[in-house]
């Protein structure tokens, strides 16, 4: 064993003045997380804000009741009260400010009562309520709509109650009132917000975690490249003439390797929790995951440079089968929520069942990393014995 660490120190002091293992281990990976994470931050620090002009002509109890009742109470929403429709269309026309919302100046969305909209709700005629949303700012103006049509809506099941009431008792009554009193009534149904413990990760968390997998097949690749190198060139069967055993030189290749990823992956974790709040979870889950996928990419970039002769081939086909597993396993898109045969396929991939082990860990507790972590565990055993295997009988003094 002492022989496996001398060659594992020699590799990583090689892999230490080489370049290109600190892109490859570190930068591409921790700059496109931070890319996204400082990207998506924002949108997951989203708080709904909009400003709202209402021109009141009506001065009725029900459009109060929108004004007051509806607006007044929505979280986020300012409302500004005009006297012209000349105003209004001020106000909607003009541009948003992108920075922070509206400015003092505009308004995403505004809303019009009518002369006698009140009068109307309580008659049999027909009610017009305009809605006139900003262009510059779709989001807040489809709110706006939503609040009109909701309230519409009640107004007709209101309508309703009141003509069925009507009818059964054969006098007309206090239409207002009674439309009060109906909607004051409780509902019979009633929504219970009891959210579960979420098990999908934030944006900033699915990506960080995302790059991490996907370059650590990159970053392993060193234990096999090195072997099939250093058999080119000649040194790998000088070193064979010593007393060493091969079992001594694939173990020292492939525990720099192990030691290089695990070093890329913590570092990463490290930096993405610190600088864009990336939440990985429970130390210890996390820890038996890393474990799990690291183990699982020397497995199948063992099993590459098995079959390959070169270390050209097999850092070329090893790239390919990465990039083809990190796609299918979902790093750049969460397929598990595209449903159907590609949300399964994910489970072919060790990035696919380290990313679900990850999203688990929210709520769960530490046996939910079990099946992720025995799979992860399974491609590596399963994988680095045949290529173990070949590149051992590979090596010849």
């Amino acid at each position: 064993m002492g022989a496996a660490w001398t060659i594992a120190a020699k590799d990583l002091k090689q892999r230490l003045r080489d370049r290109s293992a600190y892109i490859t281990g570190l930068f591409a990976p921790l700059g496109l997380a931070l890319v996204f994470g400082f990207v998506l931050n924002p949108l997951s620090d989203f708080e709904f804000a909009a400003r709202y002009a209402v021109l009141d002509l009506d001065g009725g109890p029900v459009s109060e009741l929108f004004i007051d009742g509806i607006l007044g109470t929505a979280e986020g929403v300012e409302v500004v009260s005009v006297a012209t429709l000349a105003e209004v269309e001020a106000l909607v026309d003009a541009e948003i400010n992108p920075l922070g919302g509206t400015g003092g100046e505009s308004a995403d969305a505004a809303f019009v009562f009518p002369a006698g909209f009140s009068d109307d709700v309580q008659s049999e005629r027909p009610v017009v309520m305009t809605v006139i949303g900003n262009q510059a700012s779709g989001t807040a103006a489809g709110v706006a709509v939503s609040f009109a049509r909701g309230f519409a809506s009640e107004l007709t099941s209101v309508r309703v109650a009141v003509a069925t009431l009507e009818g059964l008792i054969g006098i007309e009554v206090d239409r207002l009132a009674t439309g009060v009193e109906v909607l004051q009534t409780p509902s019979p149904v009633v929504l219970i917000d009891d959210t579960a413990a979420t098990k999908q990760l934030d944006a900033v968390t699915f990506y960080a975690a995302g790059m991490a997998i996907f370059f650590l097949f990159f970053t392993v690749q060193s234990g096999v490249t090195g072997i099939l190198e250093e058999r080119r060139t000649g040194t790998m069967a000088r070193l064979l003439s010593s007393p060493i055993t091969r079992a001594s030189v694939l173990v020292g290749k492939m525990l720099s390797a192990f030691l290089v990823g695990i070093v890329s992956m913590i570092v990463l974790m490290v930096v993405t929790s610190l600088v864009v709040g990336a939440d990985w979870g429970p130390i210890l889950g996390v820890t038996l995951l890393v474990l799990g996928a690291v183990l699982a990419a020397m497995g199948i970039v063992a099993f590459v440079g098995g079959f390959a002769t070169t270390s050209e081939q097999a850092q070329t086909v090893s790239s390919i089968v990465g990039i083809i597993l990190g796609f299918l396993g979902g790093t750049f898109f969460d397929v598990s929520q595209a449903g159907g045969i590609l949300s399964q396929l994910r489970f072919v991939s060790p990035h696919g069942w380290f990313m679900q082990g990850l999203a688990d860990l929210r709520g769960g507790d530490l046996e939910v990393v079990i099946a992720p972590v025995l799979a992860m565990v399974g491609f590596g055993v399963i994988a680095g014995t045949i290529g173990m295997t070949r590149l051992k009988k590979g090596l010849r003094a």
